[in-house]
């Protein structure tokens, strides 16, 4: 069980939204530079998103998409869903037919229970983490790496 592509790029590509959300809208063409996500791809991604009233697009000249929510009460679970992500550690996608639909039994595996929470924990936590929260981490992170930099110039000049 793992996260896909769409799910990520999705997440990568709302976390570059915000960071440049008060300087007007922002255009996938942008995005899709400055991530290396292709600009079909994201046009995709933000058709669901639109659809889930996660962005907005604004047409015309400088038009591009703006989030439609404040980035703190965007969730990740809510652009992993809204993007069709499917969040299921469950061998049977939680049909609880796990040995099969053919299967004799039909029933759930031993471990079917330990999987099935699981899901609701990463369901729980994803829903805990708001685009927000991982807005500031980037800042945090970038703000880390330019005092990094500034001391290495500042330690070559000296």
């Amino acid at each position: 069980m793992r996260l896909t592509t769409k799910g990520r790029f999705a997440v990568t590509a709302m976390i570059d939204l915000a960071l440049r959300q008060g300087k007007g809208p922002v255009t996938l063409s942008g995005i899709s530079q400055r991530q290396a996500i292709s600009l079909s791809y994201l046009e995709q991604l933000f058709g669901k998103l639109r659809r889930h009233e996660i962005v907005e697009s604004i047409r015309g000249p400088g038009g591009g998409y703006s989030l439609a929510r404040r980035a703190d009460k965007v969730t990740v679970a809510d652009i992993i869903i809204a993007v069709d992500e499917p969040l299921d550690a469950t061998q049977c996608g939680g049909k609880e037919n796990c040995h099969g639909a053919d299967a004799a039994s039909g029933a759930r595996c031993m471990t079917h229970e330990l999987w099935a929470t699981l899901n609701e924990k990463m369901v729980d936590y994803l829903d805990s983490v708001s685009l927000q929260d991982l807005v500031d981490q980037q800042k945090q992170k970038n703000a880390e790496q330019n005092v990094v930099v500034m001391h290495r110039n500042h330690a070559a000049l000296g």
